[in-house]
């Protein structure tokens, strides 16, 4: 870590951190064990891949919808008691889906197993802004976010077995479980982080505190054409993560390759134990030389694992292209949401995560729709390709207009 830096300040912030990971990690298993099953469970309600790509869209509404009351709750309830309510909305949300008789309560099970993965994933993101001071923000978040990629890819090994062996409702009852478990975990044993050092030393930097709405906080982040580039960013990953990874993948998986849930799983989960190995490296990256030094290649990089799953004509190449997939969203995952931390002004963490999480999680809503749309009215080849064009258009975008922001910058 930087020289200068308060020993116990970071003491504290690992404490935090640590915990964090704990909890993330709990959640992501569960999200990321009903990745291969969710597709397979809607088409059992014999719906169209339009209609699968709602089923995957609506959580993402859910999550859009909640944002910003979260980035409200936060400041006004806690980061702790925020993170504990999103874990057992959830918990309810995930066993409602399980428990579904028809595609419209399956729908609505969704929307509210939606809404607690977003409290959970919104006030986690403030927490590691709060934790985290700019010289080593980047690495923080490359910590955090190297689990959160690690447990949602690894889930759906797991997943994928207990639905061949107990049937698709099983990874929602397991998700149930674990939801539960990440209130307690919250409840228990994350400190509250609000006032925490690391954000009163960038207030003290600048000399005041502002006492500004939360909505007009909201308005000048917006203005902000760095903050708004880095969301953009955010957006398109999720996009087409939810839109190909989440909802076509698997389909193509099963459709083309004629493979099982636990084979589509476990290169799920392959992908992310490798990206394990770049995300610490990648976050020192970021913050030695700057987050646009890894931001644009990464995103450059995802572009391409889209392309290797258009064309894959076997399980190997199937392989590859989701270790360039992991690879990519683990080295670049949590460097957007640092250039956006730094960007914020001093004490606006809650809306600037809050917003910054809105902004990405709407790719989650357009994504499935569009990618689903595509798949049906051409192929699944053209959704994963036009996916690719998406991220190659943003990432050079990002370049050539996104200022730098590491310390020593100007914001």
């Amino acid at each position: 870590m930087p020289s200068g830096t308060d020993p116990d300040e970071l003491r504290r912030a690992r404490a935090v951190l640590i915990w964090m990971c704990v909890l993330i990690c709990v959640n992501q298993l569960g999200f990321g064990g009903i990745v291969p099953a969710m597709p397979l469970y809607a088409d059992t309600f014999g719906v169209t891949s339009t209609a699968i790509g709602a089923a995957v869209a609506i959580y993402g509404l859910a999550r859009v919808v909640i944002a910003m009351p979260t980035g409200q709750c936060s400041d006004r309830l806690g980061r702790r008691p925020t993170l504990a309510i999103g874990g057992l909305v959830s918990a309810l949300g995930n066993l409602w889906c399980a428990e579904a008789d028809s595609f419209t309560t399956f729908m609505v099970a969704r929307f509210v197993a939606g809404a607690g993965a977003g409290l959970v994933l919104t006030a986690g993101q403030i927490v590691i802004a709060d934790i985290s001071a700019p010289p080593y923000r980047a690495r923080m978040m490359a910590v955090y976010q190297g689990v959160f990629l690690f447990s949602v890819g690894l889930g759906p090994f797991p997943g994928g077995w207990l639905a061949d062996h107990y049937g698709l409702a099983a990874p929602f009852y397991a998700y149930t479980v674990m939801a539960v478990v990440v209130g307690l975990l919250a409840w228990f044993f994350v400190p509250e982080t609000r006032g925490f050092k690391a954000a009163d030393r960038e207030l003290q930097t600048s000399g005041s505190r502002p006492s500004v709405p939360f909505m007009t906080q909201i308005r000048l982040l917006g203005s902000n054409l760095g903050f708004t580039l880095a969301a953009l960013v955010s957006f398109v990953n999720a996009f087409t993560r939810t839109g190909g990874l989440f909802a076509l993948v698997p389909l193509y998986g099963a459709a083309v390759l004629a493979l099982n849930t636990t084979e589509i799983g476990f290169v799920m989960a392959f992908g992310s134990v490798a990206g394990m190995l770049v995300v610490y490296p990648a976050g020192a990256i970021a913050d030695r030389h700057g987050r646009k030094f890894v931001i644009v290649p990464m995103t450059f990089l995802t572009a391409v694992a889209y392309v290797l799953f258009s064309y894959a004509p076997t399980y190997a190449w199937f392989v590859a292209a989701g270790l360039a997939w992991g690879v990519a969203a683990a080295a670049s995952g949590s460097t957007p949401a640092a250039y956006a931390a730094d960007r914020a002004p001093p004490g606006m963490n809650a809306a600037a995560m809050s917003l910054f999480r809105m902004l990405g999680d709407m790719g989650y809503v357009v994504g499935p729709l569009m990618l689903g749309f595509i798949a049906d009215l051409t192929s699944t080849n053209s959704a994963f390709l036009f996916g690719a064009l998406m991220l190659a258009a943003t990432g050079l975008l990002f370049g050539m207009l996104a200022p730098e922001s590491r310390p020593g910058h100007d914001r």
